[in-house]
């Protein structure tokens, strides 16, 4: 019981904590919470499905595919949802047009794939003893996404730029920096991670429509209770998370799972509104 609540817990909570992820990089660089995070994951899983499975490919051409989309589709997201929003004087129109844009692509994905979940094929032709890989593969893409990217903002003059416009992006533009061009970037990257959190989860979450919206809320909630903008709150906030949810699942089951997972959230929030690992922002008085 132990085994299987720690499991299914760290590989789900590694989840969440991707689409956090996803959803930071998408906000660091731009100040645009983009409702679109959730649904890069659930294309994850369907991308990856329907390169292997229906159309046969080997399993890491399938993945590059999977990623190259991601990183297109992070692209034209920057381009349709959120550009046009930040030209605008009213800049929080980018809770209908992200939205917009994420209903667009759950209502693409079931016409043209299914609303129905199928299985994810097998990534990895042999496995362990102990530890299935649909367990340890989200937990490995988590690892991977978190050391990679605090090498990129620490070592990289571009993830100083990044950490720069992210700071202030006014004074990043002032000092010369592609402000346009940052963002498109991260926004590329945040798709990719997206994708890669859907396509590591496939076998556990198979290949979903339903995944979009539950992707969408709970990889929102590691952000929330981590800070806005922190990469490691997310990734203590999702591991948390999907740690709760298990055991609320194993104790109370069915919708009262849901509903403990909804009472524990908002009253961290109500004790740390700035979450977990977040800092309180100044306010001039």
């Amino acid at each position: 019981m132990i085994e299987s609540i720690l499991s299914y817990g760290i590989a789900l909570g590694a989840v969440y904590a991707l689409i956090g992820i996803t959803y930071n990089v998408m906000y660091s660089s731009s100040r645009v919470f983009s409702f679109t995070a959730g649904t890069m994951g659930m294309l994850g899983g369907v991308l990856g499905s329907v390169f292997i499975s229906t159309m046969g490919m080997p399993v890491i051409v399938g993945f590059l595919l999977t990623v190259v989309a991601g990183a297109v589709l992070g692209l034209l997201i920057e381009l349709i949802a959120a550009r046009p929003v930040l030209k605008s004087l009213d800049q929080h129109l980018y809770v209908l047009s992200t939205l917009a844009v994420s209903l667009a692509m759950l209502q693409l994905t079931a016409i043209y794939f299914s609303t129905d979940a199928v299985p994810f094929p097998r990534v990895v032709p042999f496995d362990t003893e102990f530890f299935d890989q649909k367990f340890w593969l989200p937990i490995l893409a988590c690892a991977v996404t978190v050391i990679g990217l605090e090498y990129l903002s620490r070592r990289t003059l571009i993830g100083r730029a990044f950490l720069a416009t992210a700071e202030d992006n006014y004074a990043a533009r002032a000092l010369g920096l592609p402000e346009q061009g940052l963002r498109m970037l991260s926004f590329a990257l945040a798709g990719v991670i997206g994708v890669v959190a859907g396509f590591a989860a496939g076998q556990m979450m198979f290949a979903s429509l339903a995944n979009g919206p539950l992707l969408n809320f709970y990889g929102f909630v590691p952000v929330a209770l981590g800070g806005m903008g922190s990469n490691r709150g997310a990734l203590i906030g999702g591991l948390l998370l999907g740690l709760f949810q298990q055991m609320a699942n194993y104790f109370f089951g069915g919708i009262f799972a849901s509903v403990a997972v909804f009472v524990v959230f908002i009253v961290v929030l109500l004790a740390r509104p700035e979450g977990l690992a977040g800092a309180a922002t100044p306010r001039r008085v």
